[in-house]
């Protein structure tokens, strides 16, 4: 078991919550860039693994996914797990409200759950002297009548083992309806129809079928659909989801089970805890991913409403994701130590989709996220894809690229007595 790091007075207290590809990155990130007798990272997560996202679909239809512990993650790093939801945040007192269930204890491996004060309720309160906020994002109704009573959704574990158990229990023949035309939609709807061939797989775009893609990459992805046996509905929107349909603009499509994935939406708490946020709520931060209202809070990821090539907002993505940890990390490593602040801005490659195990489409894109008439398709694509969602979730517990690092001691001032420096 990892020696528990001793928090002391004059350690800067770094508190990241939100453990998914941006958070974990950043903790991880952080431990490596400094000293631990200087500071003390947190982290604080509802969940006790790492959960690759990008691989929601594949569990949604019963493919094992291998099991990544946070704590086995960060032993040996200094990070301590804090394990519970993240309820509040008081930007003023600088603190975030954990609720935790009554009977958690020590997580092994990466630190105990201790050294905060337990609510009656069952909450702590963690204080800090820099929050990295990377609580992400989570499916998004855009308020249609029946989806959140009727529809499932794969923006996390919980969801796409619901949705799994409900797929299981299908009879052969099912009508089982993806509503949503991005990446998320595609992805599921061909996962879907090669695993289980026996069900009749429909998708709802609002727009045409890969309309963001390039000719090419479109023509592609309407040949694997084509071969799925998967029906389109283009040019539709989806108006009311019921148990057994979804009513559309078109009429209704029949549905014993809806997949709804029509974009996400970003964790509330933002805006409650009056930190300046883009008209979605995301949270608005600078080249640093620092917030432009409150200078000791970064955000990261689907939480925050960054610019990349152009001024552009970065998309929701994991592709987004990392690179703003890192950022945030770095900035954050540099404005305690003293050292140069990082200057790079995000860019695209390439945008991957994979199209259930045995197809793929690699879209190549312009720095700014503009699709160009290059692509690869085909069994390469899908071992491509493969190769980078395996990268991302190698490059989370690998934060440095194993590339040479030292942990530099904190010189500057903590972030509350800086909050006017660059």
């Amino acid at each position: 078991m990892q020696q528990h790091t001793r928090h002391t007075a004059h350690q800067h207290r770094i508190v990241v919550v939100g453990a998914g590809y941006t958070g974990a990155s950043a903790a991880g990130r952080l431990a490596a860039r400094l000293h631990p007798e200087d500071v003390s990272i947190t982290l604080v997560n509802a969940e006790p693994d790492f959960v690759e996202r990008v691989r929601m679909h594949q569990l949604a239809v019963g493919r094992p996914l291998r099991p990544r512990p946070l704590s086995e993650m960060f032993a040996g790093t200094g990070v301590e797990l804090r394990l519970g939801r993240v309820t509040a945040i008081d930007v003023d007192a600088r603190t975030v409200t954990v609720a935790t269930a009554p009977a958690s204890g020590p997580v092994t491996g990466a630190g105990a759950v201790t050294g905060a004060p337990r609510e009656a309720d069952g909450s702590r309160t963690v204080p800090y002297d820099t929050l990295v906020y990377a609580l992400g994002s989570a499916w998004n109704t855009h308020a249609v009548p029946g989806v959140s009573e009727h529809a499932h959704a794969i923006a996390d574990r919980p969801g796409a083992l619901r949705l799994r158990d409900r797929l299981a229990a299908l009879d052969p023949g099912s009508p089982v309806t993806v509503v949503g035309g991005g990446l998320t939609g595609v992805e599921a709807a061909t996962e879907l129809a090669e695993a289980r061939p026996d069900l009749d797989v429909s998708l709802i775009a609002r727009g045409s079928l890969g309309d963001w893609l390039s000719p090419k990459g479109a023509r592609h992805l309407r040949k694997v659909f084509a071969g799925l046996r998967i029906t389109v509905h283009e040019n539709t929107e989806a108006t009311a989801v019921h148990a057994d349909r979804v009513s559309t603009t078109g009429g209704d499509v029949p549905a014993a089970a809806t997949l709804w994935t029509t974009g996400f939406a970003v964790h509330p708490i933002a805006r409650a805890a009056a930190l300046e946020t883009a008209e979605d709520g995301q949270i608005t931060v600078d080249a640093t991913m620092r917030s432009t209202s409150h200078p000791d809070v970064y955000a990261i990821g689907d939480a925050a409403r960054a610019a990349g090539p152009g001024g552009a907002p970065l998309r929701m993505s994991c592709a987004s994701g990392i690179p703003t940890a890192w950022q945030a990390a770095d900035a954050i490593a540099a404005r305690l130590t003293g050292a140069k602040l990082p200057t790079t801005v995000p860019r695209y490659f390439n945008q991957c989709v994979s199209l259930g195990r045995k197809e793929g489409l690699i879209q190549y894109v312009t720095a700014d996220d503009r699709s160009v008439n290059a692509t690869l398709t085909g069994r390469p694509a899908a071992l491509y894809k493969e190769t980078v969602c395996k990268g991302a979730a190698w490059s989370v517990a690998h934060p440095t690229l194993n590339l040479p690092t030292r942990r530099r001691r904190v010189t500057a001032a903590p972030a509350r007595r800086a909050a006017t420096s660059v």
